[in-house]
Protein backbone atom coordinates (compact mmCIF):
# COMPACT_ATOMS: atom_id res chain seq x y z
CA UNK A 1 0.00 0.00 0.00
CA UNK A 2 1.36 3.39 -1.04
CA UNK A 3 1.42 6.37 1.28
CA UNK A 4 1.89 8.82 -1.61
CA UNK A 5 -0.65 11.65 -1.57
CA UNK A 6 -3.29 11.67 -4.29
CA UNK A 7 -2.27 13.89 -7.18
CA UNK A 8 -3.99 17.26 -7.09
CA UNK A 9 -6.23 18.19 -9.98
CA UNK A 10 -7.43 21.76 -10.38
CA UNK A 11 -10.30 22.41 -12.77
CA UNK A 12 -11.08 25.81 -14.20
CA UNK A 13 -13.86 27.46 -16.13
CA UNK A 14 -14.11 30.88 -17.79
CA UNK A 15 -17.39 32.74 -18.36
CA UNK A 16 -18.53 36.26 -19.19
CA UNK A 17 -19.77 38.56 -16.43
CA UNK A 18 -20.75 42.25 -16.24
CA UNK A 19 -17.05 42.93 -15.58
CA UNK A 20 -15.78 40.87 -18.52
CA UNK A 21 -14.57 37.29 -18.50
CA UNK A 22 -13.96 35.76 -15.07
CA UNK A 23 -12.10 32.51 -14.46
CA UNK A 24 -12.96 30.27 -11.51
CA UNK A 25 -10.65 27.43 -10.48
CA UNK A 26 -11.61 24.67 -8.05
CA UNK A 27 -9.71 21.99 -6.19
CA UNK A 28 -11.43 19.05 -4.54
CA UNK A 29 -11.74 21.29 -1.44
CA UNK A 30 -13.30 24.35 -3.08
CA UNK A 31 -12.71 27.55 -5.00
CA UNK A 32 -9.00 28.31 -5.09
CA UNK A 33 -8.94 31.14 -7.63
CA UNK A 34 -11.28 33.74 -9.08
CA UNK A 35 -9.51 35.87 -11.63
CA UNK A 36 -10.59 39.13 -13.21
CA UNK A 37 -10.80 39.97 -16.92
CA UNK A 38 -7.25 41.35 -16.95
CA UNK A 39 -5.90 37.85 -16.29
CA UNK A 40 -6.23 35.32 -19.09
CA UNK A 41 -6.31 31.52 -18.83
CA UNK A 42 -2.53 31.17 -19.30
CA UNK A 43 -1.85 33.55 -16.38
CA UNK A 44 -4.42 31.79 -14.20
CA UNK A 45 -2.82 28.43 -14.91
CA UNK A 46 0.67 29.80 -14.18
CA UNK A 47 -0.52 31.22 -10.84
CA UNK A 48 -2.19 27.92 -9.94
CA UNK A 49 1.03 26.01 -10.66
CA UNK A 50 2.81 28.21 -8.09
CA UNK A 51 0.15 27.65 -5.43
CA UNK A 52 -0.36 23.96 -6.26
CA UNK A 53 3.05 22.69 -7.43
CA UNK A 54 2.75 19.42 -9.34
CA UNK A 55 -1.01 19.78 -9.82
CA UNK A 56 -2.71 18.86 -13.05
CA UNK A 57 -4.69 21.86 -14.26
CA UNK A 58 -7.56 21.25 -16.68
CA UNK A 59 -10.36 23.25 -18.22
CA UNK A 60 -13.75 21.75 -17.35
CA UNK A 61 -16.79 23.66 -18.64
CA UNK A 62 -19.62 23.45 -16.13
CA UNK A 63 -17.40 22.64 -13.13
CA UNK A 64 -18.00 26.07 -11.57
CA UNK A 65 -21.71 26.29 -12.39
CA UNK A 66 -22.70 27.00 -8.75
CA UNK A 67 -20.00 29.62 -8.27
CA UNK A 68 -21.05 31.44 -11.44
CA UNK A 69 -24.71 31.21 -10.40
CA UNK A 70 -23.87 32.95 -7.11
CA UNK A 71 -21.75 35.53 -8.94
CA UNK A 72 -24.70 36.27 -11.28
CA UNK A 73 -26.91 36.77 -8.22
CA UNK A 74 -24.28 39.09 -6.71
CA UNK A 75 -24.01 41.18 -9.89
CA UNK A 76 -27.81 41.47 -10.08
CA UNK A 77 -27.98 42.68 -6.46
CA UNK A 78 -29.72 39.54 -5.13
CA UNK A 79 -26.73 38.11 -3.20
CA UNK A 80 -24.63 39.75 -0.50
CA UNK A 81 -22.55 36.79 0.71
CA UNK A 82 -21.21 33.70 -0.98
CA UNK A 83 -21.87 30.15 0.11
CA UNK A 84 -19.08 28.20 -1.54
CA UNK A 85 -16.26 26.14 -0.11
CA UNK A 86 -12.84 27.72 -0.41
CA UNK A 87 -9.37 26.21 -0.71
CA UNK A 88 -7.13 29.12 0.26
CA UNK A 89 -3.38 28.59 0.41
CA UNK A 90 -1.24 31.24 2.02
CA UNK A 91 0.86 32.11 5.03
CA UNK A 92 -0.82 32.19 8.44
CA UNK A 93 -0.76 36.00 8.23
CA UNK A 94 -2.39 36.03 4.78
CA UNK A 95 -5.08 33.62 5.94
CA UNK A 96 -5.86 35.90 8.92
CA UNK A 97 -6.15 38.90 6.64
CA UNK A 98 -8.36 37.05 4.16
CA UNK A 99 -10.61 35.91 6.98
CA UNK A 100 -10.88 39.52 8.18
CA UNK A 101 -11.91 40.55 4.66
CA UNK A 102 -14.78 38.09 4.77
CA UNK A 103 -16.11 39.89 7.86
CA UNK A 104 -16.50 43.24 6.04
CA UNK A 105 -20.23 43.59 5.40
CA UNK A 106 -21.70 44.07 1.95
CA UNK A 107 -21.88 47.79 1.18
CA UNK A 108 -19.28 48.72 3.79
CA UNK A 109 -15.64 49.67 3.46
CA UNK A 110 -12.69 49.81 5.81
CA UNK A 111 -9.05 50.81 5.59
CA UNK A 112 -5.90 48.75 5.54
CA UNK A 113 -5.18 50.11 9.01
CA UNK A 114 -8.62 48.97 10.20
CA UNK A 115 -7.81 45.43 9.04
CA UNK A 116 -4.37 45.59 10.68
CA UNK A 117 -5.89 46.67 14.00
CA UNK A 118 -8.65 44.07 13.66
CA UNK A 119 -6.13 41.22 13.42
CA UNK A 120 -4.08 42.55 16.32
CA UNK A 121 -1.22 43.96 14.21
CA UNK A 122 -1.87 47.73 14.32
CA UNK A 123 1.47 48.65 12.69
CA UNK A 124 1.12 46.16 9.82
CA UNK A 125 -1.06 48.14 7.38
CA UNK A 126 1.48 47.72 4.55
CA UNK A 127 1.79 43.99 5.21
CA UNK A 128 -2.00 43.82 5.22
CA UNK A 129 -1.95 45.54 1.82
CA UNK A 130 0.45 42.93 0.45
CA UNK A 131 -1.69 40.10 1.84
CA UNK A 132 -4.79 41.65 0.31
CA UNK A 133 -2.94 41.93 -3.01
CA UNK A 134 -2.33 38.17 -2.84
CA UNK A 135 -6.00 37.32 -2.31
CA UNK A 136 -6.70 34.58 -4.87
CA UNK A 137 -10.51 34.80 -4.78
CA UNK A 138 -11.49 38.45 -5.11
CA UNK A 139 -15.21 39.29 -4.84
CA UNK A 140 -15.87 36.11 -2.82
CA UNK A 141 -13.24 37.24 -0.32
CA UNK A 142 -14.12 40.93 -0.74
CA UNK A 143 -10.81 42.74 -0.95
CA UNK A 144 -12.52 45.45 -3.03
CA UNK A 145 -14.08 46.71 0.23
CA UNK A 146 -10.70 47.89 1.54
CA UNK A 147 -9.82 51.50 0.74
CA UNK A 148 -7.20 54.01 1.79
CA UNK A 149 -7.44 55.70 5.19
CA UNK A 150 -8.50 58.96 3.50
CA UNK A 151 -11.26 57.17 1.56
CA UNK A 152 -9.36 56.92 -1.72
CA UNK A 153 -9.40 53.78 -3.83
CA UNK A 154 -6.11 51.93 -3.68
CA UNK A 155 -4.66 49.01 -5.63
CA UNK A 156 -6.85 46.16 -6.79
CA UNK A 157 -5.96 43.05 -8.78
CA UNK A 158 -8.81 43.62 -11.19
CA UNK A 159 -7.93 47.31 -11.63
CA UNK A 160 -9.33 50.39 -9.91
CA UNK A 161 -12.19 50.69 -12.43
CA UNK A 162 -13.43 47.22 -11.45
CA UNK A 163 -13.03 48.04 -7.75
CA UNK A 164 -15.07 51.21 -8.22
CA UNK A 165 -17.79 49.29 -10.10
CA UNK A 166 -18.03 46.67 -7.34
CA UNK A 167 -18.27 49.32 -4.61
CA UNK A 168 -20.95 51.19 -6.56
CA UNK A 169 -22.85 47.95 -7.09
CA UNK A 170 -22.87 47.43 -3.31
CA UNK A 171 -23.84 51.04 -2.61
CA UNK A 172 -20.55 51.82 -0.87
CA UNK A 173 -19.82 54.61 -3.37
CA UNK A 174 -22.17 57.08 -4.96
CA UNK A 175 -23.16 55.97 -8.49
Amino acid sequence: MSTQPEPTVIYWERRPSPLGYLTVALSSKGVCRLSFPNEGPAEVQAALKVIFPGATIKENPGIAREVFRQLEEYFSGRRRTFEVSLDLRGTPFQLRVWEALRAIPYGATCSYGDIARGIGKPKAARAVGRAIGSNPVGIIVPCHRVIGASGDLRGFGGGLEVKERLLKLEGALDP
